[in-house]
């Protein structure tokens, strides 16, 4: 009986083994989606130099069908990076420059009397495209702000009485510099609360500098975007998307999310919380992510992967702090220390 115990161990062992999540095999086919993500990468890679994770974000934020604003100072590639997505998606792209002279109709639309038919016909404006990308979104007063409250959250548009519809894939991607005052105005918070993510966009790293110096010197100062190709259709993108909402979520951590979200409430750091549009854009984005690393189901890291972008611009300091010169990243780091990780 003692000589056999060894072998009872190994093949317990063995049982072990062939039970561990190395083995598992997917209930949903991964593969395309994970070979389109590294596509789109390799194809933004041939003129963007380092920013990995403002990129990844974004391709989370479009399979997550979410809104995303990117914040940074000037020249760190902000609008290059989301017109390069745009061209490796062939789906319609607009580029609208936000000025403080912009009108809501300028964005929209107008009606316009046809002589001909002695009927007014409308004429949409740039905001009707797949992928919208708005410049400098701070710079245009609160009239024209509020133009994309109805388009961002129901991706529809009622003009005269007449609800419009967008065409899927719309997806608003828009960008801010944090630093400069003058001639911008702050963007109100339920506009803010439309972004799926805010995106903090950092400058490169001495070795990431280097080499964009070096492929600027090559390219003689010019970016040909006809070199990027197109990787998704639109019918691909919705594809994802819906692929996306059958990753699995145990409902331990939809308690985890829920908790992050409720201790921003309660938070005495905090003057303003997360709504719940906060949870589910922390959940969707979750999902987004783990479907981009091959697993069918969510795990706390892919929470936690996300939760920073989604709550870092819903999130308002009480005077008090703002003075202490503390900043939101600092109480998100402090809420996801303090609630437990479930396992």
């Amino acid at each position: 009986m003692e000589e056999q115990q060894p072998e009872q161990e190994q093949q317990n062992e063995k049982e072990q083994q062939d039970n561990t999540p190395m083995n598992f095999e997917s209930r949903l086919d991964l593969k395309p989606l994970q070979d389109a993500v590294e596509a789109i990468k390799q194809e933004i890679g041939k003129v963007i130099v380092g920013q990995h994770n403002m990129v990844e974000l974004l391709i989370i934020s479009i399979l997550a069908n979410g809104h995303s604003l990117i914040e940074g100072v000037p020249g760190v590639a902000k609008t290059v990076t989301a017109k390069l997505l745009a061209k490796t998606l062939d789906v319609d792209f607009s580029r609208i420059q936000f000025t403080p002279d912009l009108m809501p109709s300028d964005i929209l639309g107008t009606s316009v009397f046809n002589q001909k038919t002695t009927e007014f016909e409308f004429k949409p404006g740039p905001i009707f495209s797949n992928i919208v990308l708005i410049d400098e979104i701070n710079r245009a007063p609160a009239k024209t702000q509020a133009a994309l409250f109805e388009v961002m959250a129901e991706r529809q548009i009622t003009i005269d009485g007449t609800k419009n519809i967008m065409e899927a894939p719309f997806l608003v991607f828009a960008t801010q510099n944090p630093i400069e005052q003058e001639g911008t105005y702050r963007l109100p918070e339920a506009q803010l609360d439309r972004f799926l993510f805010k995106i903090d966009v950092d400058y490169p790293s001495l070795e990431d500098e280097v080499q964009i110096l070096s492929e600027n010197h090559e390219r003689k100062d010019t970016i040909d975007f006809n070199t990027i190709k197109a990787v998704l259709k639109a019918k691909d993108i919705s594809n994802y998307q819906d692929l996306i909402k059958q990753i699995l979520v145990e409902d331990h951590l939809l308690n985890y999310i829920a908790s992050i979200v409720h201790n921003t409430r309660t938070n005495a750091n905090l003057y303003l919380g997360a709504s719940p549009r906060a949870s589910i854009a922390i959940l969707n984005a979750a999902k987004a992510n783990a479907a981009i690393n091959g697993r069918d189901f969510v795990t706390p890291d892919d929470i936690k992967r996300c939760t920073k972008a989604v709550l870092n611009h819903r999130l308002v300091l009480t005077p008090e702090r703002e003075m202490e010169a503390f900043t939101v990243e600092k109480v998100i780091d402090q809420i996801l220390e303090t609630i437990e990780i479930p396992r």
